[in-house]
């Protein structure tokens, strides 16, 4: 287990160098953060789109050792890197100066995209100063209002990605309101049913419990005082998100209340992918890129 970021770079250093593709790559703050990434020994950034621009913010910044495939336009870059990863000439993408939908429309191509047949689910993952290790989520990106048939998807692709990274049989909390299976109340049945999946072989072997509330997947003592005999309890690896509000509510809360620490990779294409936005600090391209790194798996677990 990771106890923090710092720990994830160092794993990324050992086992790379890994090649990154990075589609429209003229963006100066991002450049500056594969530098370090370079600087660091995990990453070789292949960066595709307007070259002459990529040099002058290059030459600007100090990155010296990169290639550069040239483009004119976002729509160009994203299809040439989506190529790349494809044909196997690097290990992960990032999103440069482009536009979300851009970017997700090159990679999502039925044909010509990276599409799996999986469901294209968000790994999050937050260090914490009051946690003992970093903490995994899935999905608060992606996925608004998962089925059960798709968060089987979204937790088989963090177990993956987890497992990649050389985290074996981790402990999930499969979310929702309280501990009882009530039909009037959907995650509760899906918790359930999850739990009944990984004894069933469906999924991946890990340690779930579910339904289960917060406050018992992270107090031993509110699992005692209710009652629960739990195996995950204080000890949690992967939480499993109901849906989108319950993701995105907790982790926007963590870093404003907690000044958590965060990084992110999308999981279900033919490769990890770093979606990333322009307001991200360098700490969490950094951050993201080791995690996608490991979960490439590039040389096996």
């Amino acid at each position: 287990m990771y106890k923090n970021f710092s720990e994830v770079v160092e794993e990324a250093k050992k086992t790379g160098p890994y090649k990154i593709c990075i589609a429209a790559a003229e963006d100066k703050e991002l450049l500056t953060a594969v530098k370090m990434a370079v600087e660091l020994g995990f990453v070789e950034p292949l960066l595709v789109g307007n070259q002459e621009k990529i040099v002058a913010y290059a030459d600007e910044i100090g990155l010296e050792k990169y290639e550069v495939i040239n483009c004119q336009t976002p729509e160009e870059s994203v299809e040439k890197a989506v190529e790349v990863i494809k044909t196997k000439k690097a290990d992960i993408l990032m999103k440069g100066l482009v536009n979300t939908s851009v970017y997700m429309r090159g990679i999502l191509q039925r044909e010509k995209g990276l599409r799996t047949g999986n469901l294209i689910s968000m790994l999050a993952v937050y260090e914490f100063d009051g946690y003992h290790k970093l903490l995994y989520c899935t999905d608060s990106g992606i996925n608004t209002a998962p089925s059960f048939e798709e968060k089987k998807t979204i937790l088989q692709s963090a177990l993956d990605a987890m497992y990649n990274m050389g985290i074996n049989m981790p402990k999930v909390a499969a979310l929702a309101a309280n501990e009882m299976v009530n039909p009037k109340i959907p995650a509760t049945v899906d918790a359930d049913a999850l739990v009944n999946a990984v004894k069933a072989n469906e999924i991946t072997k890990c340690v779930i419990e579910g339904p289960i509330a917060f406050d018992v997947a992270f107090s031993e003592y509110a699992a005692e005082h209710k009652g629960i005999e739990s195996k995950v309890s204080g000890d949690v690896d992967l939480l499993v998100f109901p849906n989108i509000e319950t993701g995105n509510v907790l982790g926007k809360s963590w870093l404003h209340f907690n000044n958590a620490k965060w990084a992110g990779i999308v999981l279900g294409a033919a490769s990890p992918i770093i979606l990333g936005s322009r307001s991200d600090t360098a700490d969490i391209k950094i951050n993201s890129i080791a995690l996608a790194c490991l979960a490439s798996n590039k040389g096996g677990n």
